[in-house]
């Protein structure tokens, strides 16, 4: 560097030239190509806003069901559409037909008894319209096919051994020399009632079936319907499962099934039904009806709690919600389940108790306030609250035992029996002993012992004041007692005349014995006297000693255990 800087004339903070030097041609290589060329798009098609858009039907653009939706409605006819129309009456919302049997609804058993006072969505019918054009689907319809396909007749089902054709049960059973024939009315069509080994016969072997109709929270819908009878196509029984809130009235959905169907519920187990669909029924001739396209929306029914609930204020009210939260409840409901002595389990408890909470953690609110709805008509009683998924309630001032009138029983103070919920003691003996004290006991229990008394089951002991030896005399006695009245039976002593004119009546009558006799009594039944030894009874004493029998040997042993 600093032999450079000696040099003259030369400058090394000099500018670069202005103009560069242009490349030779000649020599430069080419540039290569990318591997892969770019792809052209074409360009982005603009959307023309004045295209008309085929307007959708306006059932099908609903408010959603969790909107704020809500118009008022009145009993009667709200919406028409010609011959069909939307109503609305002490059933709910329910939609009539021309043609139709009865107003369709979407659940026959699960509507309130109360009036709607809004409703959720636009009234429309649920239903497809009677002239409704093929929808586009990008392809031209197919041609009418040329193949004729018979109905499918119950009379005349296809042969068994027949390929590609399912198990077909054929009308009946019908008694021997009987065929069947075409009804139209119910009673027609339900035949003859079935017999004992009939109804044996049909529900056996669908006791273990899987086939079968499930029937839930929403009970007997409309839909349902049809699918009864798609089942009826093919066998005689048709077996119903219901869960959960239906199951709380099963009076209530046996006697809608029957109504709406035409069948005749055979057998009932708990909350499974088998409807039998009559003796002379024919799937070519069943009632058809249209398919609901959709769940309308439930309807706005009154509300179910009260501040201040029938004879009560809100001060009285407001006190037993405060009771019923340390309130135990009497049972608690499993989801799915089957409810059917829910209703006697509560009437039961208010014996008790004018306060009764059921337990339903892990339910929907919605079902457990309709198990509500239903316990207040059927107990009944007075609703106070569903907080913490509970239904707590009261049975109300108009409130009548099951067993009748009460009566007082002197019992021991350290019992501490009382009735109602504040579990306080009575009043004392009008005798003023310390030792006993009047109490109104249940009216259940007072019931039971009523009749364990009158049975000889159990003994009322008149004298209170009785020591430990004349307790234990007493308690002997009708021991002895209550044994001999339990291993004994009605006798029927006959004298010899009796005998005499009772034999005469069964003589022998042209060398065969009467009809009557003969009715009563088979061959099977008739024993010959060959198979018995005349002295295998001459060792049988005329009287069995006392303390012989089984019982006796029982008895003392356990009373030698108790002292």
């Amino acid at each position: 560097m600093p032999i450079l800087a000696s040099l003259p004339g030369l400058n090394l903070l000099s500018s670069l030239p202005s103009n560069p030097p242009q490349n030779d041609t000649t020599s430069s290589t080419p540039s290569p190509s990318p591997p892969i060329p770019i792809p052209k798009y074409p360009p982005p098609r603009s959307r023309n806003p004045k295209t008309n858009v085929p307007r959708s039907n306006p059932a099908l653009s609903i408010p959603h069901r969790r909107s704020n939706y809500r118009k008022p409605v009145q009993k009667g006819v709200i919406s028409t559409d010609g011959d069909r129309c939307v109503i609305v009456g002490e059933n709910g919302v329910s939609y009539k037909l021309p043609g139709a049997p009865f107003e369709f609804q979407y659940s026959y058993s699960e509507t309130p008894n109360a009036e709607p006072i809004a409703i959720r969505e636009p009234a429309y019918l649920p239903f497809a319209p009677p002239t409704m054009p093929r929808p586009w689907t990008g392809k031209a319809p197919l041609k009418k096919s040329k193949k004729n396909i018979p109905l499918f007749d119950s009379f005349n089902p296809p042969p068994p051994g027949k390929k590609g054709v399912k198990h077909v049960e054929k009308p009946g059973p019908f008694p021997f020399g009987k065929y069947p024939k075409e009804g139209k009315t119910r009673e027609e069509i339900l035949g003859e009632p079935l017999k004992k080994w009939e109804i044996k016969m049909l529900v056996k072997p669908l006791l273990s079936y899987n086939r079968q109709v499930n029937l839930g929270r929403d009970g007997l819908t409309h839909n349902m319907l049809d699918l009864i009878h798609s089942h009826w196509k093919r066998r005689r029984v048709c077996k119903i499962k219901c869960k959960g809130v239906p199951t709380v009235d099963m009076d209530n959905v046996c006697r809608h099934i029957e109504e709406k169907t035409g069948g005749k519920i055979i057998h009932r187990l708990g909350g499974v039904v088998y409807l039998f669909r009559g003796r002379n029924y024919n799937y070519r001739t069943r009632p058809q009806y249209p398919v609901m396209l959709w769940k309308p929306a439930t309807p706005v029914y009154p509300k179910l709690i009260q501040e201040a609930p029938e004879g009560l204020t809100k001060a009285e009210a407001d006190e037993f919600r405060k009771k019923g939260k340390s309130l135990l409840p009497i049972c608690t409901l499993a989801k799915n389940g089957v409810y059917a002595s829910l209703v006697k389990d509560v009437r039961d408890a208010f014996e008790e108790c004018p306060l009764v909470k059921i337990d339903c953690k892990g339910l929907q609110p919605s079902d457990y306030k309709k198990i509500g709805a239903k316990l207040k008509e059927l107990v009944p009683c007075v609703l106070l609250s569903f907080d913490d998924e509970q239904i707590l309630m009261w049975r109300g001032r108009d409130w009548k035992s099951m067993y009748g009138d009460t009566s007082s029983t002197l019992v021991p103070v350290k019992a501490d029996i009382s009735s109602g919920i504040d579990n306080s003691a009575k009043s004392s003996d009008d005798s003023g002993t310390p030792d006993a004290q009047r109490v109104v006991s249940s009216p259940k229990m007072m019931s039971l012992w009523r009749r364990a008394i009158e049975s000889n089951k159990a003994l009322l002991l008149e004298e209170l004041a009785l020591g430990p030896d004349a307790l234990l005399e007493k308690v002997e006695e009708f021991e002895g007692m209550s044994l001999a009245i339990e291993h004994s039976c009605e006798a029927l002593v006959l004298s010899s005349e009796d005998c005499s004119s009772s034999s005469s009546s069964a003589e022998f009558k042209g060398g065969s014995f009467s009809e009557d006799e003969n009715d009563i009594y088979s061959s099977d039944d008739i024993i010959d006297d060959e198979d018995y030894d005349d002295d295998s009874f001459a060792e049988v004493s005329p009287s069995i000693p006392l303390g012989s029998l089984p019982v006796d040997k029982i008895a003392e042993r356990l009373r030698r255990e108790s002292k």
